[in-house]
């Protein structure tokens, strides 16, 4: 039997086992990471590879390892100065990849990996038994789901329709397979993802472009003020309610935010007529010799070859099968928000530990970031103290 299984091998669940193992709590033999990919943070890389971005938003002590200035002494010994931007040294995104990859090897993390999509989650005494779609088998003491957002992927009723029509010529920037662009391109969104993608097409195809957004921009550092990362904000928000945490939470959230750099390169590309920023809404679509024609609110059409949604995920993070069969089956405790009701160690029950989105009402806003990995892998290994 295994001492820990981790569901989810992104950036959360890497984290954990990072700590587990490097904390001697676990041996690759007594630990087991199941996550659908081959390889740990293959979703990470393709996606930010994807959208091109250059730099975290994160600041240079936001990563995998378990000393807080770990990447940047890796950074000093293998990068350039090149590697770390602005006031808060935050890492290139192969600089973090590269620090990522070193901390995997060191920890014969790959020993533990097991390829495959969880199926089913059940209590056997003093264990669980964890089944994955092929009918693999785990039994383990302890559990942590680390399986990040759910997988379903927003789109607005229109872009269904935009998939119907010409599937080959649409996709959202997370999906597994994406769309080859071909000019002119329609990118849907006004967060940091639709910006990084907005900046790599605009410079691949000029003049072709036009980022779809029904705000400004909204500019902030981060994706919540720096003061949840420690006693300032996280003191008063232990003592709340679940439910003015949720209310709270969302407050904090910059949502579809960029950060002040982005905005500077979006409007020197937007100056230059690089691309083409439209502050709508898109209500309709049609598809006819081999172009969208696309519909906004205010009257006007725009007519695209390819169109990418950088729209985010579902908001609701408990729709995963497992999650709600084994919700019912332990009679766990949910918030009236859905999500999990949790200790300070982050156990929903004796042996089940939760992280990312699933974690929020305990560790707030900064719950789904590298920082919050880095928080549970804390407390997750604090708890076996």
């Amino acid at each position: 039997m295994l001492e820990w299984l981790i569901a989810g091998g992104g950036i959360h669940g890497c984290t954990i086992a990072a700590h587990l193992l490097k904390q001697n709590r676990a041996t690759t033999d007594q630990l087991k990471i199941i996550d659908p990919h081959p390889e740990p943070l293959t979703e990470w890389k393709e996606r930010t590879a994807f959208i091109g971005m250059p730099y975290l938003r994160s600041p240079g002590v936001h990563h995998l390892d378990i000393k807080p200035f770990s990447l940047k002494q890796y950074g000093k010994r293998a990068g350039t100065e090149t590697d770390f931007y602005g006031p808060y040294s935050r890492p290139s995104l192969y600089l973090f990849n590269e620090h990522s990859d070193t901390v995997i090897q060191e920890t014969e993390l790959r020993k533990s990996w097991h390829p495959g999509l969880i199926h089913n989650i059940s209590k056997k005494d003093d264990h669980w038994m964890v089944q994955t779609e092929k009918g693999d088998r785990f039994y383990t003491k302890n559990l942590v789901i680390a399986t990040g957002i759910n997988r379903r992927l927003f789109l607005p009723e229109w872009g269904h329709k935009a998939k119907r029509l010409a599937p080959s010529h649409v996709s959202h920037v997370f999906d597994d397979k994406k769309a080859a662009p071909e000019g002119p391109i329609a990118v849907v969104g006004g967060g940091i993802s639709a910006a990084h993608l907005t900046i790599k097409l605009s410079q691949q195809f000029p003049e072709q472009v036009t980022q779809i957004t029904r705000h400004a921009y909204r500019v902030h550092d981060f994706d919540s003020d720096p003061g949840w990362l420690g006693p300032k904000y996280m003191d008063g928000f232990s003592k709340m309610t679940p439910k003015a945490k949720r209310r709270t939470i969302q407050q904090a959230r910059h949502k579809g935010s960029i950060p002040a750099e982005l905005n500077q390169k979006l409007h020197h590309l937007r100056k230059k007529g690089s691309y083409h920023l439209l502050i709508d809404e898109v209500v309709d679509v049609e598809y006819e010799n081999d172009q969208f024609t696309l519909s906004t609110r205010s009257g006007e059409e725009l007519n695209v070859q390819t169109v990418y949604f950088a729209t985010g995920f579902a908001p609701d993070v408990m729709s995963a099968d497992f999650l709600t069969d084994l919700i019912k089956k332990e009679n766990l405790q949910c918030a009236h928000c859905g999500f999990p009701l949790i200790n300070h160690q982050l156990e929903w029950c004796d042996h089940l530990f939760v992280s990312g989105p699933l974690a929020e009402l305990e560790l707030g806003p900064s719950s789904r970031n590298v920082i919050g990995a880095m928080k549970a892998a804390d407390r997750i290994t604090a708890a076996l103290s």
